[in-house]
């Protein structure tokens, strides 16, 4: 049986070694994890959560999480004619992506907005309220504030809203295609 962690970010929760719980991931993560450095993966805490609490302002007052210590990941499709390129961007919860700004001109766009819930849900494989900086399509920026990477640990995502997980701040720079922007999050 997985051993259960304590993690503060998470409030009244505790969390097992997410490789342990693949039930409590996404498909996209769960192959995320088994294919990163496995010492990275084993700092990466799951917990299980009522799914109807996932939104992170029910989920932070529901089980005493610090607002400021949850990480929001949206997915932002930027457009110049008919290319559309996306991204993800993780911002603390306190703060929002510098959608207009930096994160359209990382992605050479005219017009960037976050993507529509359906499209997002389709290409990331991962539910909506649960999209998660691990597992995301190969060729994405993941844009990680800087912010996200000085906290000692934040809450995420897990690709499905049935659980979330905890992870070192200075880990999110170490994912698959991430990418640290100073002010990303205002």
């Amino acid at each position: 049986m997985a051993r259960a962690v304590i993690w503060p970010v998470l409030g009244s929760l505790s969390a097992v070694p997410a490789l342990d719980r693949p039930d409590l991931l996404s498909d996209p993560v769960a192959l995320a994890l088994t294919a990163m450095d496995p010492a990275d993966a084993a700092l990466i805490g799951v917990a299980e959560i009522d799914p109807t609490l996932a939104d992170t302002a029910e989920f932070c007052a529901a089980y005493g999480s610090p607002l400021d210590g949850s990480a929001n990941c949206v997915v932002v499709a930027g457009r110049r004619g008919e290319t559309v390129r996306y991204a993800a961007c993780l911002v603390l919860a306190t703060t929002r992506a510098d959608v207009n700004g930096l994160v359209r001109r990382r992605l050479d766009a005219r017009k960037a907005s976050f993507a529509p819930m359906d499209e997002a849900v389709s290409i990331t494989g991962m539910e909506y309220g649960g999209i998660t900086p691990i597992g995301l399509p190969a060729d994405w920026p993941v844009l990680v504030d800087a912010a996200v990477v000085a906290a000692p640990a934040v809450v995420v995502g897990s690709g499905v809203r049935h659980s979330k997980l905890a992870l070192p701040g200075e880990l999110a720079a170490r994912l698959a295609g991430a990418e640290v922007v100073e002010g990303l999050g205002r």
